[in-house]
């Protein structure tokens, strides 16, 4: 199944991975959209065990999770596409051969906001208290993601000494065409592992802050904020970055700038001008949504 072996030569490890998790056939089930799907699984399943702890509804996560996640998918690759018009705009066909891969986490996060903030508008539902409820989970999802990247052996770094440098035929074949400056067969930084490690350490320190913060935005602010900090370094290891244009500006790595930026600023306006979450009118959304069935 098209597996190859992955080295970490500084611990002595070889492993013999593939991207492929399941053959019917013709027809290939690949660990990358199970572990995504397993990563939004998991979070759902969180969301609503400790839903009445934090007085939310757990009809409400249902809701969010309906809406979120194709928001999620059509921004994941239309982030990608417009990142890499040049080459969809040869064929537009393209834009949805999803399983040849493209799709972005910024776009993916962006687009699951918009859509849950369009649901909540509609709904005229308070959006700072699912913002700060929900957010707590997109980084445990994108720690567990990110495995598919060692799976399929892309979004690793740049070459390195360090101990667990890894290394395999498809890492040194696409380092070979794509980075000519690098010596190919040298192991590189694995990113993936990286950001997985730093997005887990993330999904705990917003447990906290969601805890104990009733600043509106804040659990959100410090998810943009820590993942943008993070993803600012580690994009800066990358071989694989979407570049603005021929600018030679990293993509990821001025969205994380900015985000960073408007976190912190913002947290800092909330705490003085105390601008306080809204609370989430839990009885009466229950209340709605017996009136919506029974009407």
């Amino acid at each position: 199944m098209n597996s190859v072996e992955v080295s970490f030569p500084g611990l002595g490890i070889s492993i013999n991975v593939s991207p492929i998790a399941i053959s019917i056939g013709n027809f290939n089930i690949y660990w990358y959209g199970i572990l995504i799907a397993a990563g939004m699984v998991l979070c759902g399943v969180l969301a609503i065990r400790q839903s009445k702890r934090n007085n939310f509804p757990d009809s409400l996560v249902y809701d969010v999770l309906l809406c979120g996640i194709p928001s999620a998918i059509i921004g994941a690759r239309l982030y990608y596409v417009a990142c890499e018009w040049g080459y969809y705009s040869q064929d537009l066909r393209r834009i949805f051969d999803t399983r040849s891969g493209g799709l972005a986490v910024y776009g993916g996060v962006i687009g699951a906001f918009l859509g849950v903030f369009i649901m909540c508008k509609i709904r005229k539902i308070p959006f700072t208290s699912i913002a700060d409820y929900c957010v707590i989970y997109i980084p445990l999802g994108q720690a567990i993601g990110r495995w598919g990247n060692f799976f399929n052996q892309e979004a690793f770094g740049t070459t390195t000494t360090l101990p667990w440098g890894m290394t395999s035929t498809t890492v040194q074949s696409y380092l070979a065409s794509h980075c000519p400056t690098l010596v190919s067969t040298m192991p590189v930084h694995p990113t993936f592992l990286y950001e997985s490690i730093a997005d887990l350490a993330i999904f705990f320190l917003l447990i906290y802050v969601r805890k104990n913060s009733k600043i509106a935005f804040e659990t959100a602010c410090t998810y943009f904020a820590t993942y943008g900090f993070v993803r600012f370094f580690l994009e800066g290891l990358r071989t694989d970055s979407l570049y603005i244009g021929s600018t030679g500006i990293r993509t990821s790595q001025a969205l994380s700038l900015v985000l960073v930026v408007a976190s912190l600023i913002y947290i800092a306006i909330a705490h003085l001008k105390r601008i306080d979450r809204v609370p989430f009118p839990a009885r009466l959304y229950e209340e709605g949504t017996k009136k919506q069935v029974n009407g």
